[in-house]
């Protein structure tokens, strides 16, 4: 049983002790595979270095999971990861590694990606954001052009009152929808009780999130809503485990194995 401690030499099966060098009956190299064996995962799906997307809503693919193995992952209606969404451009969003660290970065395409805030973050003047199906943009208040036509006559209207920003709900199509001039700084947002109110959508709480100027510009806060706050995503995204994001109607989740 005491051969059992020691590897046969490859040239002439004489056993090598642990850690030696070479063999000390004919001085054959010890292979490195011997000196330093390597211990392999049973699958790719341990690799820690590696993650999954999971389809968390996915036209008809929900709960389906992609192994990320590749250098990169393009999702769109082509590439590696392809969704039949009348929303999404051909190559979409990608996410690849950057070294270890798993990045998301938006394609140039038309209705962009956006990515689930964790608490609060920054956004700013024109920038869109999405809350349950609705999507918002935040808006300076229109001019006002108060004119005569040519008989001196105004044009009756509803009065404008002065309001620091507006949030106006984006229609499929990009038409305006509902609108939100606040007397404040803050509008909050939901199905219920809030100061922009979407009764008809089942994704949103009754009170979602709220969006609040402040010196630098607007911070838009998820009040613990049940499906999340997104906002669109700029350039680079670093993504950690658990993080969420949108591409048209999709939602991904992002899990990783270490």
């Amino acid at each position: 049983m005491e051969q059992a401690k020691y590897l046969p030499c490859p040239a002439c099966q004489a056993p090598i002790p642990p850690g030696h060098k070479f063999c000390g009956r004919c001085g054959e190299t010890t292979p490195r595979e011997i000196l330093e064996p390597a211990v392999e995962y049973f699958g790719d799906l341990q690799d820690p270095s590696k993650a999954s997307l999971v389809v968390i809503r996915g036209e008809g693919q929900d709960g389906l999971s992609y192994h990320l193995r590749a250098t990169e992952h393009v999702i769109g209606k082509q590439g590696q990861i392809q969704f039949d969404d009348r929303f999404l451009a051909p190559r979409h969003a990608n996410l690849y590694y950057r070294g270890t660290q798993l990045t998301l970065r938006d394609e140039k395409s038309p209705n962009g990606t956006y990515i689930r805030i964790r608490g609060k973050a920054k956004i700013a003047m024109g920038e869109t954001f999405v809350a349950g199906d609705q999507l918002f943009r935040v808006e300076p208040m229109p001019t006002v052009t108060d004119d005569a036509d040519a008989t001196g006559t105004y044009f009756f209207a509803s009065p404008v009152k002065a309001a620091p920003f507006r949030v106006v709900q984006v229609l499929e199509g990009g038409a305006p929808g509902l609108t939100h001039c606040p007397k404040a700084t803050k509008v909050t947002i939901g199905r219920h009780g809030c100061d922009l109110n979407v009764p008809s959508d089942k994704h949103l709480s009754l009170e979602h999130c709220s969006l609040e100027r402040d010196a630098d510009g607007f911070s838009l806060v998820d009040l613990d809503s049940k499906n999340g706050t997104f906002v669109r995503v700029k350039g680079d995204h670093t993504v950690d485990h658990g993080d969420y994001f949108m591409v048209g109607r999709e939602v991904l989740r992002i899990e990783l194995n270490a």
